[in-house]
């Protein structure tokens, strides 16, 4: 099953480098109280959630929907750059040396919950590649995230997926649906092991294909107790934000 080694994984997690000294308080106001909710509210869960990964209770994808909603302070509007927070960002950086070490820290703990082709299963990889060549038909002439988007709701109800809503927001499709096959399997290795474990590899495809095209698509993400889940497609655009921007790439990027 796609994942890192949990013993790897709780090492990382437990090198993550926020001390919470004296600065705390001052770094935190600088990034608008996104350092206080990522210290003291999404670390802990994210601590619980790699003990129970370890424990094969719950599935990398639930690890790694948690890394994904990390608390974040927004650099940029879409391409256009947020002067006043790079210069927090910066100020933030001064008072403590935990701001560029946690940006680091986020992108080897995002590194290691990615799909690496080498882990993968025989038959994810020929998922993945299945998805690959799948997409080149399937949105064969559609380049907008509009027309995009409907081709994909096609191929989730071609194979027997609810689409529940649809929703379009500052650029982004987003579709809300419910998968059909979470319960097969589920007493053996969880409810969301066929959904997502496996059939997002085909959906991992799609996102190497729409990625080679300037497409950004988030595969389905959030799901309420193995039942409804959302994707959103978007174009993708250097939208920045802390952690997931160290500081000194600021200064690259001017």
């Amino acid at each position: 099953m796609a994942g890192p080694d949990p013993a790897e994984l709780r090492r990382v997690v437990d090198a993550f480098p926020a001390t919470l000294d004296d600065d705390a308080d001052r770094v935190d106001d600088l990034l608008d109280g996104t350092y206080g909710r990522l210290t003291r509210e999404w670390y802990p869960e994210l601590a619980e959630l790699t003990e129970a990964y370890g424990d094969r209770e719950i599935l990398r994808e639930d690890v790694l929907e948690h890394v994904e909603a990390v608390p974040s302070f927004r650099l940029s509007d879409g391409a256009a750059p947020l002067p006043e927070k790079r210069r927090a960002l910066a100020r933030a950086d001064e008072a403590a040396n935990d701001v560029t070490e946690i940006a680091g820290w986020y992108a080897t703990l995002r590194s290691m919950l990615a799909d690496d082709p080498e882990d993968l299963t025989r038959v994810e990889r020929l998922l993945h590649g299945f998805g690959y060549v799948l997409a080149h038909g399937l949105f064969l002439g559609a380049s907008s995230p509009e027309r995009i988007v409907r081709r994909l709701r096609l191929a989730y109800r071609s194979v027997g997926v609810d689409i529940d809503d649809t929703d379009s927001e500052a650029g982004a499709e987003r579709t809300t649906f419910t998968c059909p096959y979470r319960n097969v399997g589920a007493r053996i290795y969880g409810e969301k092991w066929v959904c997502h474990e496996k059939l997002d590899r085909v959906d991992d495809g799609y996102v190497t294909y729409l990625a080679e095209r300037g497409i950004d698509y988030q595969r389905p993400r959030d799901c309420d107790s193995g039942e409804r889940c959302y994707s959103t497609v978007a174009r993708d655009g250097p939208e920045l934000w802390w952690p997931k921007t160290a500081p000194a790439e600021l200064g690259a990027l001017s």
